[in-house]
């Protein structure tokens, strides 16, 4: 199970039914949040996280485009991509990447599909 979970999405909407799910279900999990890449990677630098939320479509930095820099700050994170984008390049990029897919909207099993997955 996982900890220490960073959502990183620039809706602060977005992130408040995240980390509601989360909390909510889910005892004795921090939950901290980034409302943008950059400031993602400056958590990600205090902070090993086991488990990353992380939006696609964000100003700067895409999620795509942060992922591996967060995978290196943070050592065997498992990283979900959510994203209403579910075209077949981003989830062959995704997979590419080594993340899992999600497609938004975020639900309960979605958040319990990842939250519980096994590391590989």
């Amino acid at each position: 199970m996982l900890k220490h979970v960073l959502l990183v999405d620039d809706s602060a909407i977005s992130r408040v039914m995240l980390k509601s799910l989360i909390e909510d279900n889910y005892a004795n999990v921090c939950v901290a949040e980034a409302g943008t890449a950059e400031v993602a990677l400056e958590l990600c630098k205090q902070q090993k996280y086991e488990g990353i939320f992380l939006d696609l479509n964000m100003p700067g930095q895409d999620g795509l485009t942060v992922a591996p820099k967060l995978q290196e700050l943070c050592p065997n994170v498992r990283i979900a991509l959510l994203t209403a984008n579910f075209q077949e390049r981003v989830q062959i990029k995704a997979e590419d990447l080594g993340l899992s897919f999600y497609a938004k909207p975020v639900t309960l099993d979605k958040v319990t599909d990842f939250m519980t997955a096994q590391s590989s």
